[in-house]
């Protein structure tokens, strides 16, 4: 019920229901709305205020705050973000991984010890074994795990922590990426060629590697289907 009440209120926040700077209906009006008791309501709100996207205050009620303010790599906020507005979730996404990969990829090459390749090995053949199964079964979460070790094998635990907090967002990018024929296989070398330079201790060549592995998702994003040009 908690989980209900959050998702209800959130998935309006995020699809613009409530403007940053408005109040939230009174608790009674509110709460039998959404036909749940105020207390409910009430620890909906505190999770929702946690989150940044709501401020509690006496007397002025409570109040959405700006986007500025949210956890954006809150696995709910980008769950709604992704209902909300695909596109812009996809576009976030590919900036962010431009922006972080490349220079994961050189570490990985830097720092990366035995296991941290062999975990990256094990990731790429569960991509090419579902790659090679009817209808491709796990081939995506095999890809999540592919840049999830990539970001851990460079022993920054920030970063590591932010593969998992983004994983939906990447889901939801592989998903779409994939979706064109085709494109499953030809994703298979470049993720190959990041491993081998990860494992060859060459930081340009893994950094080069990861960035072309972007740019085909991008492309692959742009021609799938029902994807608008400003998606990527």
């Amino acid at each position: 019920m908690h989980q209900r009440v959050v998702d209800e209120l959130g998935r309006r926040i995020v699809g613009g229901a409530w403007e940053p700077g408005d109040a939230l209906p009174v608790e009674d009006v509110l709460a039998a709305g959404i036909g749940v008791s105020r207390g409910v309501l009430r620890e909906a709100v505190k999770s929702l205020v946690a989150k940044g996207m709501l401020h509690v205050r006496p007397r002025t009620g409570t109040r959405v705050l700006p986007p500025e303010h949210w956890n954006h790599l809150d696995r709910d906020v980008l769950r709604w973000k992704q209902a909300g507005d695909a596109a812009a979730l996809l576009r976030d996404t590919g900036e962010l991984r431009r922006i972080v990969e490349p220079e994961a990829a050189r570490l990985a090459a830097e720092r990366a010890g035995p296991d941290d390749v062999r975990v990256l090995y094990d990731a790429l053949a569960a991509m090419e074994a579902a790659a090679a199964s009817p209808g491709r079964g796990g081939y995506v979460e095999a890809d999540i795990a592919f840049h999830r070790a990539l970001l851990d094998a460079g022993g920054n635990r920030l970063l590591g922590s932010l593969g998992r907090a983004v994983e939906i967002a990447l889901e939801h990018s592989f998903v779409v990426s994939t979706r064109t024929a085709g494109a499953v296989e030809a994703s298979l070398p470049g993720h190959r060629a990041v491993v081998r330079a990860v494992e060859a201790r060459d930081p340009a060549a893994a950094a080069a590697a990861v960035l072309a592995v972007i740019e085909a998702a991008e492309q692959e994003i742009a021609r799938s289907p029902g994807m608008p040009s400003d998606a990527v």
